[in-house]
């Protein structure tokens, strides 16, 4: 794995990494040697011109010098030609997919992250690419503005409800790369992480290969799983504290009171409604703020975690 990270950026892990950090870095040192410059300049002139003699006595007037003038224009506007020439050109790479990419589509919600494959199963938490293979993301958020950023690759984009944007990348090594949302978006928006898990072409494809076929993980076992690639435990606890959302701990067939005043049975039913459209029946004390699942979980994984929360007395 490359490790060429340094004191003001992280590793270089995609191909498009290091064009990024050549642009930084010919901005930062323009800019130090101007700062340099300038300041230089201020303290030379303040000290040499400063006051002298009777508090009446004037400076002689100002004198222009065209070919300074024509200097400090000419050069600057030369400069910022180059960076906008070269920030555009870096701009296309980052933003013209290729064609064979690999397309997954991603989902934020407060406070986690889906990865759905073409195959037609999904993820949570974790996204598997293949090395050395361009990946298109496709993303959309469930619920509030999002921002979906891994700092080794250099590609952050923001992630929208109601509609789509897209981002690109080409993982050069594998190993495993942190996910931030860099978009603040509630409570728990510290905890909306995730990893991407870059892989050989020859593991990707056997774990797809897993992922199409878990018919014998237990129900409670694939349940404990989700509740936390699904992000469940952001807002739920299975000790009994208290978090954003009720503790699972000891739910199921409990007697809840809802905000309306109902008093509701925990079971199957409750539980799948309570997934699929959470503001119909909020406990009572806790606030309506769980998106839906519709479309993210499966009623294989809704009987999964129903198995699972079971199995908390």
């Amino acid at each position: 794995m490359d490790t060429t990270a340094t004191i003001w950026m992280p590793q270089q892990a995609s191909t498009i990494a290091s064009e990024v950090d050549a642009l930084f870095y010919f901005v930062y040192w323009i800019s130090i040697f101007f700062l340099a410059v300038i300041t230089f300049g201020t303290i030379y002139f303040a000290v040499k011109y400063r006051r002298k003699g009777k508090r009446d006595q004037l400076t002689s007037g100002p004198h222009g010098h065209t070919g300074l003038e024509l200097t400090w224009s000419v050069i600057p506007t030369l400069i910022v030609l180059v960076m906008f020439a070269w920030g555009f050109q870096v701009y296309l790479k980052m933003n013209v997919i290729p064609k064979d990419a690999l397309e997954i589509k991603v989902t934020g919600y407060q406070w986690a992250w889906i990865f759905d494959y073409p195959e037609g199963f999904n993820t949570g938490g974790e996204l598997v690419v293949p090395v050395n293979k361009p990946v298109k993301l496709l993303m959309s958020s469930l619920d509030v503005l999002h921002s979906f950023y891994v700092p080794a690759f250099r590609v952050k984009m923001d992630v929208l409800p109601n509609r789509y944007t897209s981002i690109w990348f080409e993982a050069m090594y594998e190993g495993e790369f942190q996910v931030f949302c860099t978009e603040y978006c509630g409570k728990s928006h510290s905890d909306m992480l995730a990893m991407v898990k870059v892989v050989s072409q020859t593991d990707y494809e056997k774990w797809l290969e897993k992922q199409s076929d878990d018919s014998g993980t237990p129900p409670a076992e694939k349940g404990k799983k989700l509740f936390t690639s699904r992000a469940c435990n952001t807002c739920h606890s299975t000790d009994g504290s208290k978090s954003v959302g009720p503790t699972w701990q000891g739910t199921f067939g409990s007697t809840e009171v809802m905000a309306s005043g109902e008093k509701i049975t925990v079971d199957e039913n409750y539980v799948r409604e309570s997934i699929l459209n959470p503001n119909a029946k909020v406990v009572k004390g806790f606030q309506p703020v769980m998106p839906t699942f519709q479309g993210i979980l499966s009623d294989k994984d809704i009987d999964a975690l129903v198995a699972y929360m079971k199995t908390l007395k």
